[in-house]
């Protein structure tokens, strides 16, 4: 079952999971024939969105058949030649109805009055017990797809419905004087089939920001999930809130949509102002009005408007509602939007952006617990320096996922390990980590060489003297000891990737340069003006700055995909250059495997020459013959650099590679770009990776690209002290 649901998430990668779901179903229910099946599955397949090629429905309708047929004996297919008889009829001696020449139908009544029956009654009525089941059974079964479709349809719920089901306002006056610690013993997840945690165990202490780390694919995002939902049983009294996705755009202000974050704040507002309007009307009210209604029942609605408002306006002032304003463009202006920007309509602004605004959203309202799921990766360095100073003063539990080393060494108090379906806690941030667990990981290894001798040891002694008369009773009190101890288990391995680049041959210079370059998309809005830049084969050049101040415009004027509106750009013709953008994946042929992708770019090797260069940068087994299309996005990142390493470049240009990558892919890309013999230029947020891979520093900002004379560290504090500036009282 979970095999034909892997095959057609492969093979159509855009069906819907409610069809792979129905289908895997069918495939295993044994008491369907082949050909319903068959007919079912291609019927339910053909017409999708990711079945226009009909060659490849029919390889997996006869994958399919395949399959059915050798999963089980008890299934049969109709057959389609002619089937002899047990016993012969002879038609001559049949009597015919008299009435099928009238009525064109056989009557069967006429052939069998008279005559006994023949059928075994006892298995008739098996058979009809059995497709009675049957019959039922699929009716349940079809009864719960419908369920699971209208299970979906209220999953898809408003930002404001989910927030107020989650976090009950109610709540929120018994939760005084409760602890905030989270403590939960022996949970489980699951994604699909595939298990996440198992008995694990959940504990995170009220005001610790705490760091959740774990390989690509391990199940972390699916874990923050699970907590955002309360699919995991954390106390009702502790509101939480995830931040996974970029905002909806519409009409609403930044400033706006902020402050509407806060579901319960906004509500309340708007009650208060309702209350207000109907205590002034009733002010302005006649003694007796249209209605016939006494002074008396007037001062009587007054006093319970009057005494709701005081409940509303209790409310607000806990939540110190008055300062939301104030609060919410303090967010904005950290996170880059100017005071212009924060009076714009959000669908003005990018999928970056908006993650932005999500990200100000979920600061602003504050929750007991706050996950925040690879914040970095939409953030600039500037932003990135902004957060890190901001969520070291986070009053409240804090949840974050991230590969960047750097953030979670300036923010996490602790960090979590997923791995193995469970969870290890350690103290401190990310490199006390690493030096706890290299050392705990020192220790195991020692122990467990320890024991494997102890008991080698013990064994050497059975084996001489088991038969000796004199030392036979020494030998079986040595059999009894090692009998009794516990299965030894060797320590995890850690996962360790390596990445490789091939030196280029040396060329003479210049390779790249831009003198006195000037770039605009139009003359009157100028992006780069008077750039100068030397890019040789010994270059190690980060470009910081920003976003939107023309940090992938530089890049895009050294490879030559723009020209220059002003000054002379320069390009070797012997120079190859490989380039990597945010947006690799538009590279890929997401239809193609991603050994097949290095064919038809570099022919002429043999396929495991292509195999061989796709597991230097981790595609290994039977990841290199998945469709691309089905790749993680650390997977199609190490692809997009396995095809960079084919071209045999001179010069890297690399905007935001370690996105996506996991802390252990990161380290690799770092490893291969320290020994690489050719030039890289980088455009990074990654504070360690910069610092690894570049001696030089340049800073696009204003128009201009100026080299940087400090390092990154103190490039962040001198924009976190920038924005201190402007956003003092």
């Amino acid at each position: 079952m979970a095999a034909i649901a892997t095959d057609i998430r492969r093979t159509f990668p855009r069906t819907d999971d409610v069809v792979v779901s129905y289908i895997a179903g069918l495939v295993d229910d044994e008491d369907e024939e082949v050909d319903d099946i068959v007919d079912m599955t291609r019927g339910m397949l053909q017409g999708g969105p990711s079945t226009k090629d009909t060659q490849s429905l029919d390889d997996f309708m006869s994958r399919l058949i395949l399959y059915l047929e050798s999963q089980s004996s008890k299934r049969t297919r109709r057959p389609t030649t002619v089937a002899k008889l047990d016993k012969t009829i002879q038609m001559r001696s049949q009597q015919m109805s008299a009435t099928i020449a009238m009525s064109g139908t056989v009557d069967l009544e006429s052939n069998t009055k008279g005559q006994a029956s023949r059928v075994d009654l006892a298995k008739l009525a098996k058979a009809e017990a059995k497709l009675k089941a049957k019959i039922e059974k699929r009716s349940r079964r079809d009864l719960y797809q419908g369920s699971k479709l209208i299970d979906m349809q209220k999953k898809q719920q408003s930002y404001e419905e989910m927030f107020m089901k989650v976090n009950p306002l109610d709540l929120s006056g018994t939760a005084k004087g409760k602890s905030k610690d989270i403590a939960l013993t022996n949970i489980d997840v699951s994604f699909a089939s595939n298990k996440i945690l198992s008995g694990a165990t959940l504990t995170m202490a009220s005001g610790r920001r705490y760091g959740l780390i774990g390989r690509n694919g391990i199940g972390k995002s699916t874990l923050l999930r699970h907590l955002a939902l309360r699919e995991v049983p954390i106390p009702t009294h502790i509101s939480v809130l995830y931040v996974e996705q970029e905002i909806i755009g519409d009409e609403t202000t930044a400033l706006d949509s902020v402050l509407q974050a806060d579901v319960w704040r906004h509500k309340l507002m708007t009650e208060e102002a309702e209350l207000n309007a109907k205590l002034e009307s009733l002010e302005k009210a006649p003694p007796l009005n249209a209605e016939g209604q006494t002074a008396a029942g007037l001062e009587g609605e007054k006093d319970d408007l009057s005494a709701r408002l005081g409940e509303v306006q209790k409310k607000l002032v806990d939540m110190e509602a008055e300062t939301g304003p104030a609060r919410a463009s303090l967010l904005l202006a950290g996170l880059g939007f100017s005071d212009a920007d924060q009076k714009l309509p959000t669908r003005s602004f990018s999928g970056g952006w908006r993650m932005r605004l999500a990200l100000a959203r979920a600061l602003f309202v504050k929750p007991d617990l706050l996950m925040l799921d690879e914040p970095s990766n939409m953030l600039d360095l500037n932003a990135i320096a902004w957060l890190e100073d901001y969520l070291q003063t986070w009053q409240n539990t804090l949840l974050v996922v991230s590969h960047d080393r750097a953030f979670l060494d300036a923010v996490a108090t602790d960090i979590i390990h997923q791995h193995s379906q469970r969870l290890d806690y350690y103290k401190g941030n990310f490199s006390q980590f690493y030096a706890t667990k290299t050392e705990r990981a020192k220790n195991q290894r020692k122990e467990y060489e320890t024991q494997v001798q102890y008991r080698q040891h013990l064994q050497a002694y059975i084996d001489r003297w088991r038969y000796n008369a004199n030392r036979a009773a020494q030998a079986q009190s040595k059999i009894k000891i090692l009998e009794k101890l516990p299965d030894l288990e060797p320590p995890e391995e850690d996962d360790s990737e390596s990445f490789k680049f091939p030196d280029p041959e040396k060329i003479s210079p210049p390779l790249l340069q831009l003198d006195e370059v000037t770039f605009g998309y139009t003359p009157d809005k100028i992006i780069l003006k008077g750039v100068n830049i030397d890019v040789g084969l010994d270059s190690r050049i980060a470009v910081i700055g920003p976003n939107g101040a023309g940090k992938s415009t530089l890049i895009k004027l050294l490879t030559g995909s723009i020209q220059a509106s002003i000054g002379r750009s320069t390009h070797n013709s012997r120079c190859r250059i490989a380039y990597f953008t945010q947006h690799h994946v538009d590279q890929l042929d997401v239809n193609m495997t991603p050994v097949a992708f290095l064919q038809s770019k570099f022919p002429g090797k043999v396929e495991q020459d292509y195999r061989s260069h796709l597991g230097s940068f981790g595609i290994t087994g039977l990841t290199g013959i998945q469709k691309i299309g089905t790749l993680s996005g650390g997977q199609k990142s190490r692809v997009a650099f396995a095809v960079l390493s084919m071209q045999r470049p001179h010069i890297l240009l690399l905007d935001e590679p370690s996105n996506h990558l996991d802390i252990e892919g990161i380290d690799a890309l770092i490893e291969a770009l320290k020994i690489f013999k050719g030039g890289v230029i980088s455009i990074s947020h990654d504070e360690r990776f910069i610092t690894n891979t570049s001696n030089q520093l340049w800073v696009c900002a204003e128009g201009k690209v100026t080299k940087y004379m400090g390092d990154v560290g103190s490039y962040k504090s001198l924009i976190v002290d920038s924005i201190r500036a402007k956003t003092r009282p």
